[in-house]
């Protein structure tokens, strides 16, 4: 799947789930309830060991769902994410050497940025799409209208304090393709396994963002 196909599947959601899986087993009904929910998207953090065997069951038994890796910090996070299944990496920041072997191989990738030197970085490797992050610590809504005046081809992912109190402040904003979070995945319902909670809470989620859309 191309850049320009994964951003655009991205931008038909408005939403991208960031989440943490401790354990593979949750992977799979946790993908289903996504999908069942209306949103199609996903992206495993590596923030746990279980990242890698959570993305291969995915991709497996739930190939409609969209699914990146996120949290990715390395040249070695990006290849067992990619031999697992991800279909887009995502980096909490920009890192050269990620970002270089991504490009050079043909992954889709979103780096992140908080500042237009992270902009031209972005740029500079020929990507217009970044993840503004930390978001809401890095100035919110106003500063990615300051950041789009100048750069006015780039689109935003922003991630990081954004949630259902603010997230019509940002995708009211043309140059936001999508949100990302967390809400409506949290750590404590894919753990106790409710993923009929964690259905609920995408679907409000989804309904939401629908009723949003500039």
């Amino acid at each position: 799947m191309t850049a320009t196909e994964v951003i655009s599947r991205i931008a038909d959601c408005r939403l991208v789930p960031v989440i943490k899986l401790e354990s593979a087993d949750a992977a799979v009904p946790l993908a289903q309830a996504l999908g069942e929910s209306g949103l199609p998207v996903a992206e495993i953090t590596f923030r746990t060991a279980a990242a890698g065997e959570s993305i291969r069951r995915i991709a497996r038994e739930v190939p409609k769902v969209l699914l990146g890796a996120g949290t990715v910090l390395t040249v070695d996070q990006i290849k067992e994410a990619v031999d697992a299944g991800a279909q887009f990496i995502v980096t909490p920041g920009f890192n050269p050497k990620v970002v270089e072997y991504c490009v050079s191989n043909g992954i889709p990738i979103t780096p992140g940025i908080n500042n237009p030197t992270g902009i031209e970085a972005a740029l500079s490797y020929g990507l217009s799409v970044v993840k503004f992050f930390p978001a809401e610590a890095s100035g919110g809504t106003k500063m990615l209208k300051a950041m789009s005046a100048p750069y006015g081809d780039v689109r935003f992912m922003p991630t990081g304090g954004v949630g259902p109190d603010n997230l019509g402040e940002y995708l009211a904003l043309k140059s936001v393709v999508a949100v990302g979070g967390s809400w409506m995945v949290p750590g404590d319902k894919i753990k106790a396994g409710d993923f009929a909670a964690v259905g609920a809470l995408v679907k409000e989620a989804v309904a939401l963002a629908r009723s949003l859309r500039p």
